[in-house]
């Protein structure tokens, strides 16, 4: 059923339950699991043009957290003997997870939520709303543990 899985991850501990969830899937169906971390660069710095360089340490330093990140999962499904493919991107986190999904042509995105509510959703938005809005596949959105 699933031959291509893609979890998108930022890292935090809200995103590990979909990764235990997208290893289980990519283990049951003997599927490639893509994982892919976006650095999102800010659209605007007030006073900073192109090539400040506070900015691209500051970038720098975020791909190599992804970079980590996608190597921690990657081993992960290693020691499964799960096919992995990691990428690291810089764009817009819901637009490239889409353009993502379509390039690798794959079966299902799994994304954790981070169980924002009121206020603060409406502040800081949702790239897991975003992704479901928008996605022409299949999404499976998994809630961190509640007694965290």
């Amino acid at each position: 059923m699933f031959d291509r899985i893609l979890l998108p991850t930022d890292g935090s501990d809200p995103t590990e339950s979909a990764v235990t969830m997208a290893l289980g899937l990519a283990e049951t169906h003997d599927a490639t699991l893509h994982v892919l971390f976006v650095v999102d660069p800010p659209t605007s710095v007030t006073g900073v043009g192109d090539g400040f360089s506070g900015l691209d340490n500051l970038l720098d330093a975020l791909e190599e957290e992804g970079h980590s990140t996608t190597d921690e999962i990657a081993t992960q499904a290693s020691e499964r003997d799960i096919e992995t493919t990691a990428a690291v991107r810089r764009g817009n986190p819901h637009d490239d997870i889409l353009s993502y999904a379509d390039e690798a042509d794959v079966d299902v995105i799994v994304m954790g939520t981070h169980g924002r509510t009121g206020v603060k959703r409406a502040l800081l938005g949702s790239v897991t709303e975003d992704v479901v809005r928008h996605s022409a596949i299949p999404v499976l959105t998994v809630h961190r543990d509640p007694d965290e």
